[in-house]
């Protein structure tokens, strides 16, 4: 139940990202071709007057089809309002639509979290929370260490709590990398005495998250409900953005990412243990899809940005077969990168 659910939430947040695309090319009065919800074999099909809208089988996400895209259109190519022809500003209002969407609805998701379940207010324990170990031969994994458990000592020195315990694990495993270090965790109410050797990077292969519970009361007003969404839609980007910088930085390697297959396991697994993470999750999902798309790679919406910003400075476009060559590639890369993941994914679910 959970993972279906966690399956429509992950393609409910790719059809926003369209949809964001579609709205905005229909309000500019560019020309749209086609709208479809999922992908595979058409279960409905509606026919518009410019637009055909589908339903498909397959429920992970969504596309919006342009004339410009398909050879056989009967459309004129120098057609004033294909996309290809629009003024830059016009297609980069198209292209950064779909990143204005999930933004948007990230933070509508976090209002209707509050409005519906309360305000969050989150009571700081000792130690941090293990939320992941990475599997196979990570540091953490060998030494025994499980998901769940909570680290209270580092050496006999008490971590702390909140995010300065985050901050005093992270720099004892980066100050002893290849030396063994004494950890004591609570575990099933019981405390461990568990010896874990960083690799020579100092890292241990866990996910770490501050120990706290979380209650919920009623907000005080109206007021109240969008102020506690937007505290945590700053958390949500904080975090984003952090991750983003651990990863080009170097400090965050592939087995830190997931795709589509791990993005599920977690939003099921949190799911089950409070409904209302399902809206967290989407909510962080949504923040992290933005802004990947945001990225300067070819395939995606920051690549595609990029052309029409080269555009705009040379005063004409960049040849089409350069873009057409470039975007192939970043595509390619993008969905080797893609099987990776899933890869890597579906072998920790199998592993664990």
């Amino acid at each position: 139940m959970f993972v279906l659910l966690s399956i429509l939430l992950l393609g409910l947040l790719i059809v926003v990202h369209e949809l964001g695309h579609f709205m905005a090319a229909r309000l500019l009065g560019i020309r749209v071709s086609r709208f479809s919800i999922g992908f595979g074999p058409v279960l409905a099909r509606y026919q518009g007057p410019e637009v055909e809208y589908a339903l498909r089988a397959l429920p992970l996400g969504g596309y919006v089809g342009f004339p410009d895209e398909d050879p056989e259109s009967n459309i004129a190519k120098d057609d004033p309002n294909l996309l290809k022809n629009r003024p830059v500003l016009d297609r980069t209002i198209v292209l950064s639509a779909g990143i204005v969407a999930n933004l948007i609805f990230g933070y509508l998701v976090l209002v209707l979290m509050v409005a519906i379940g309360g305000v969050p207010v989150s009571e700081q324990k000792p130690g941090v929370l293990i939320q992941q170990v990475s599997p196979g031969a990570s540091p953490a994994s060998q030494a025994g260490l499980k998901a769940g458990d909570v680290l209270l000592t580092v050496d006999g020195k008490s971590v702390g709590s909140g995010e300065n315990a985050l901050e005093a694990t992270s720099r004892a495993f980066k100050a002893s990398p290849g030396r063994p270090l004494r950890l004591v965790v609570r575990r099933d109410r019981q405390q461990v005495p568990i010896a874990v050797t960083p690799s020579s990077e100092g890292k241990v292969g866990v996910s770490l998250t501050p120990n706290a519970t979380v209650e919920h009361r009623p907000p005080q007003n109206p007021v109240e409900i969008f102020t506690s969404s937007w505290n945590t839609y700053g958390r949500i980007a904080s975090t984003t953005f952090s991750g983003f910088a651990q990863l080009f930085s170097g400090r965050a390697g592939i087995d830190q990412l997931s795709g589509p297959v791990g993005i599920v396991a977690v939003t099921a697994q949190a799911a089950q243990s409070d409904w209302l993470n399902l809206f967290f999750v989407g909510a962080l999902i949504s923040f992290n899809l933005a802004i990947l798309n945001l990225l300067p790679f070819p395939a995606l919406d920051g690549g595609q940005l990029v052309f029409v910003g080269v555009e705009a400075v040379r005063g004409k476009p960049l040849d089409e077969r350069i873009q057409r060559i470039v975007t192939q590639t970043g595509l390619v890369v993008l969905l080797g990168l893609g099987l990776v993941l899933i890869f890597k994914d579906s072998l920790s679910l199998l592993g664990g």
